[in-house]
């Protein structure tokens, strides 16, 4: 019998698309094989093009749909299919919640190997668009060209770019228009930028050959109506950076934190930069039931503010915390799950390795007037030891909220030699959080999960968890 020949793609009629599946994409199943697809809905018949076949799985792309799915609804953006950010558009609301839940079900109870408890519905964002208070744009002298583009004679001069990376592309970047995730004057201000970039001629980074002045654009916005706009450039170029920093200024006068950072690392992450304030304050405000935080470019806070407020709200409730109660809240960022929490309890002991972040915590405590709060700066596997337990006290509630990794072994390993009586954890990568029970699980019983969706559109979901002692 012949060999197949791998590298040949397979057409296959008729498939349907039976779930969704991680990173945005499909499922479809074929001969007892799992299918990825690109862009397809459940409950779509269609034909598709395998074009990768692991051991596994293979992976495939939509020809011809020949039946809709009743969950597919008409996407908003002109940028969707190309753009890696909103890969839900194309499916109705209800039908992204239902997927949601059932992914981070799947995923505890598979992943972890979790007895699954009592679980709520999840809580649906009440904007399904424009919700994101911060955005990150990129600029490139490599733009994505279209298929028209590509197929045609015509010699293309313009190459530049402001907007996202194609997915599982470092060094292409689609030029937006407009984006529907964060509200005016997002767009009108990287529109305005790019124009002005253009006009004076303004060198845009190129990530291959690490030149060019232009690099990143940062804008976050707050429900107190402050608005941060950073520029990061990779050249220290006085007259061109002062020129396009001066028309921003010019140009939108609601702008209250102002401020660019230059950047010549390999990498564009700027924690370990100096952020330059170039007109007004080095921070905007954020206001959430009655508690006032201040951000700075380098602070973490969620991204969703309205949906943040129920998330909160729900931690608090799900900690069943009381005034005699000793609170861990690990991965504190700006402080604000500890901040929130601490009128109920007697102490509040918050960590994160961003200095800039804790330094905002203690002033947003004391603008809060909140006095049981303290905060330390440091690695958590290395400071979360039993020297600093045996020094600020054994906690009797701990919230954790890591990044989308988890939590490193040494932590979960410390978290498990304390043996709190509780445990809130709350995470936006229910896989890495459903890992980390899984090492828990000698010692504690999950008891309670409530989903929340901060990202609507996307295939991520936060969720909370309670554990109590066994």
């Amino acid at each position: 019998m012949r060999k197949q020949n791998r590298r040949k793609p397979i057409f296959l009629e008729n498939i349907e698309i039976i779930d969704t599946a991680n990173k945005g994409k499909s499922v479809a199943k074929h001969d007892g094989r799992v299918i990825f697809v690109q862009g397809g809905v459940p409950g779509d018949i269609c034909d598709i093009t395998v074009f990768k076949r692991r051991k596994k799985f293979w992976e495939a792309r939509i020809e011809k749909i020949h039946t809709l799915s009743v969950r597919r609804a008409e996407p908003k953006c002109e940028h969707f299919g190309t753009c890696g950010g909103c890969k839900w558009q194309n499916m109705n609301y209800t039908s992204q919640l239902e997927f949601k839940q059932n992914e981070v079900l799947n995923n505890l109870k598979r992943i972890g190997g979790i007895e699954l408890a009592e679980h709520e519905e999840i809580i649906g964002s009440k904007n399904e668009y424009f919700y994101r208070n911060k955005m990150e744009f990129t600029f490139s002298n490599k733009r994505w060209l279209t298929l028209e583009e590509i197929q045609s004679d015509a010699e293309i001069a313009d190459k530049d770019a402001l907007g996202f990376h194609v997915p599982g592309m470092f060094d292409k970047v689609i030029d937006l228009n407009n984006c529907y995730l964060q509200k005016e004057p997002s767009n009108s201000i990287r529109l305005s930028v790019k124009k002005f970039a253009d006009e004076n001629g303004l060198t845009y980074f190129d990530i291959r050959n690490h030149e060019g002045l232009l690099r990143n654009l940062l804008i976050r916005t707050s429900s107190t109506n402050d608005l941060m706009v950073l520029v990061q450039f990779f050249e220290d170029n006085k007259k061109n950076i002062n020129l396009l920093m001066e028309h921003i200024k010019i140009s939108f006068p609601e702008i209250t934190s102002l401020l660019y950072v230059i950047n010549q690392k390999a990498n564009d992450t700027m924690y370990d930069q100096d952020i330059i304030c170039f007109n007004g304050k080095d921070h905007i405000m954020e206001e959430m039931d009655g508690l006032h935080f201040k951000i700075g470019a380098k602070s973490f806070f969620q991204t969703n503010s309205e949906q943040a407020k129920i998330l909160y709200r729900k931690t608090k409730k799900l900690a069943e915390i009381t005034e005699k109660d000793l609170v861990y809240d690990l991965y504190t960022g700006t402080g604000t799950i500890a901040q929130y929490v601490a009128t109920s309890a007697k102490k509040v002991i918050g960590i994160d390795s961003v200095e800039e972040g804790i330094k905002a915590a203690y002033e947003n405590a004391e603008r809060n007037k909140i006095e049981n709060c303290t905060f330390y700066t440091g690695d958590m596997k290395e400071i979360f030891t039993d020297e600093f337990i045996s020094e600020n006290g054994t906690p009797d509630i701990i919230i954790t909220d890591p990044p989308r990794d988890g939590m490193h072994k040494k932590v979960v390993k410390q978290i498990l030699k304390i043996g709190a009586k509780r445990i809130v954890y709350i995470s936006c990568n229910s896989a890495t959080q459903a890992r980390d029970l899984s090492l828990m699980d000698n010692l504690y019983k999950v008891t309670q999960i409530q989903p929340v969706d901060m990202f609507p559109q996307t295939h991520h979901v936060e969720n909370i968890v309670v554990l109590e002692l066994k």
